[in-house]
């Protein structure tokens, strides 16, 4: 039995971190950011790694898939109603990242140091703690 378009949106709308709210918003970048940069720490070192340096050590394909998900949390930002020169500024971390991450080896050690995804979820943090205070996290 297929559902109707509006049964979809109520269940989407009710399910947790599905909603188009603030807070669900955040919780979805801030797992993505999670999936991107920190999933794994190196042995030895106290350095978080996550699949855009380990994605990224395939040739161009990684590189593509790793901006195309740094995009979708800019994206969702710009569904926030953030500021041109916010989006703007978090489009050039992901441009950047991507184009100095397209390099051989260079580009490969770049993505360790440089985390354009943390980078973004800060400036949408900053953002949401002014302009939506009730989304607040505390981090530990």
């Amino acid at each position: 039995m297929p559902i109707s378009q509006d049964q979809f949106d109520r269940i989407a709308r009710d399910l947790p971190g599905f909603g188009s709210d603030p807070a669900s918003v955040r919780r979805r970048i801030e797992a993505m950011e999670q999936l991107l940069e920190g999933m794994f720490v190196l042995p030895g070192t106290n350095r978080r790694v996550g699949l855009d340096s380990i994605v990224g050590l395939i040739p161009v394909i990684g590189d593509i898939a790793t901006a195309a998900m740094g995009a979708w949390i800019v994206w969702e930002a710009r569904n926030l109603g953030m500021s041109k020169w916010q989006i703007t500024r978090m489009a050039g971390n992901v441009g950047f990242d991507t184009l100095v991450g397209a390099i051989p080896f260079v580009g490969d050690a770049f993505d360790f140091f440089f985390k354009s995804n943390t980078k973004n979820l800060k400036i949408i943090r900053k953002h949401l703690d002014k302009h939506h205070p009730g989304t607040v996290t505390i981090d530990r």
